[in-house]
């Protein structure tokens, strides 16, 4: 059964996403910017959007009914290659002992307040 997961984002129907899609035992996340989807608002610092987009990510995992020991795959994209061993610290916070297979990309995105942009792959534990 498929199960579509929203944040409430504007972007999410403007754009015709949804911010996770549940099928099965897998829950694929979509690229998360650091917003503060709450408020509308975007930080200013490349660490405190990470923390956004992890808390975002976390909580479209748990409605899904996964969480972040679900991870298999991250796909992290950041606009400046200087932010790169700025983030590495926050990301092993989450997923240090979890360790999914990851790819990080120097690259510009959507919006130019946007810095960083995470998507997730999981797949649930059966043990």
């Amino acid at each position: 059964m498929r199960k579509l997961i929203s944040t409430g984002s504007p972007f999410e129907k403007t754009a015709g996403y949804s911010r996770a899609v549940v099928q099965g035992d897998w829950c694929f996340v979509s690229g998360t910017t650091g917003y503060d989807y709450a408020t509308m608002t975007m930080p200013e610092t490349v660490e405190a959007q990470t923390r956004n987009c992890l808390a975002t990510i976390g909580k479209a995992l748990q409605d899904g009914g996964f969480d972040m020991a679900d991870v298999v795959r991250a796909h992290y994209y950041v606009t400046d290659q200087a932010f790169v061993d700025v983030v590495f610290p926050i990301l092993g916070e989450t997923f240090g002992d979890i360790r999914p297979a990851a790819t990080m990309i120097v690259c510009q995105l959507n919006k130019p307040e946007m810095k960083i942009e995470i998507e997730v792959t999981a797949l649930r534990r059966t043990a």
